[in-house]
């Protein structure tokens, strides 16, 4: 029986959305702008990287002919093979958003049909009612915060306060997300998972995607550093996924990094969930070695969009897309025949865009596998054509409203 594994590279977006001008990110172009930066010297970094993008078995595999595709533009700096040796083409988002949970749920074969509750004041972001459910729910002396912030810099800002009040740092942006920050060791791990539990009841009614636990260590002398141990507490899929078919039916089925999160661990298998892009690719790939036939693995690869989209990192995005490149090779090396590997997005995070959030985007899509003949895919006009594809390639029948190629 044929297997599959299916890469998401968060953030990864490839621009051209026609209606990016609905969330302010006409323009908006994460490939596209890292690839023009570097070519113009503006994502080079001693000791890191200089040049320009060098992303050789990416594009080998189709990915400048499935951006120029999507935008129009070539990539800066990057020379487009005359055959790639994948199929590639790009996703169009028909979910509302541009969040993690709508990318991977439409790429699950569940479109978001619904609008997402959002907090949209700046500052004083959450009603004062759910402002004093979180407190009487938690325990807590107050919040701190309440606003829209990135969240390296608000826990910077408060982390001190935090530890001497014990006050939770509670803040969100524009995606539909409530996000809790509180130090492991002050506050506590678990108590701040148990918070956030609470707080997902909370929210419910209001439709929010996410409660997000970012935890952090350190101390105002030596400053503040988020952790791997982030939890999302997310609402399930309304409707079934390629997840919920594979596990009706008995499939073996591992996902990787915070899949478990985004589906709220409904039909999720075993979850594997370390820190960093080099770790989830090594464990991804030892997964997949021992994964039987008929097995799914699903991998999502968070470093591009947590630390450095959100951050507007060109350099450090660069690196990091330079270093998934040149891990490549191994899976790849790892396919065997009747295997199909997909990569693709979730959504954009243009690291050369005003503030600090997603951007929408078109995703680019590339799939291959031995005895796969590489041939354009075109534009897909849902994400959910990835789980229609999965689907039939693995005999289960097309999943979700999406059609497969």
């Amino acid at each position: 029986m044929a297997r599959a594994i299916l890469i998401v590279l968060d953030s990864v977006g490839c621009g051209g959305a026609e209606d990016a001008h609905l969330y302010g990110d006409a323009g908006a172009d994460t490939l596209g702008h890292i690839a023009l930066a570097c070519a113009e010297g503006r994502g080079d970094r001693a000791g890191l990287r200089s040049g320009a993008l060098a992303l050789p078995n990416l594009v080998r595999l189709g990915l400048a002919h499935a951006c120029e595709a999507s935008t129009g533009t070539p990539l800066a700096g990057i020379a487009k093979p005359a055959r790639p040796e994948g199929r590639y083409g790009y996703g169009v988002e028909r979910s509302q958003g541009k969040d993690t949970p709508s990318g991977h749920w439409e790429i699950a074969g569940c479109p978001v049909s619904f609008p997402w509750g959002y907090f949209t004041a700046l500052e004083q972001s959450f009603p004062p009612e759910l402002v004093d459910a979180i407190i009487r729910a938690g325990a807590l002396p107050g919040i701190l915060g309440n606003r829209h912030a990135s969240g390296t810099a608000i826990i910077d800002e408060l982390a001190a306060e935090h530890i001497a009040t014990g006050k939770p740092i509670c803040y969100t942006s524009v995606d539909s997300v409530l996000q809790i920050a509180a130090h492991e060791q002050y506050f506590g791990l678990e108590r701040l998972y148990d918070l956030c539990r609470k707080v997902r009841v909370l929210v419910d009614p209001l439709r929010v995607g996410r409660v997000i636990a970012r935890p952090f260590v350190g101390t105002p002398e030596t400053g503040f550093t988020r952790t791997g141990n982030r939890k999302d507490f997310a609402i399930p899929p309304p409707d079934e996924t390629i997840l919920d078919r594979l596990v009706a039916q008995g499939r073996p089925l591992v996902t990787v990094g915070k899949i478990g999160d985004i589906f709220a661990h409904r039909a999720t298998g075993e979850e594997i969930k370390p820190f960093g892009n080099a770790a989830m690719f090594a464990a991804a790939l030892a997964a997949w070695e021992r994964l039987p036939d008929g097995g799914f693995c699903f991998v999502n690869l968070v470093d591009f969009d947590t630390e450095f989209g959100h951050r507007r990192d060109v350099p450090g995005y660069a690196a990091a897309l330079e270093a998934f490149d040149a891990m490549l090779p191994r899976l790849e090396a790892a396919l065997r025949p009747g295997d199909l590997a997909i990569l693709t997005a979730d959504h954009g995070n243009d690291p050369t865009w005003p503030g600090t959030d997603h951007t929408r985007e078109h995703v680019p899509i590339l799939a291959f596998g031995p005895g796969i003949a590489p041939e354009p895919i075109g534009r897909r006009e849902s994400f959910a054509d990835i789980a229609a594809t999965l689907g039939l390639w693995l005999g289960i029948g097309p999943v979700g409203p999406g059609r497969g190629w």
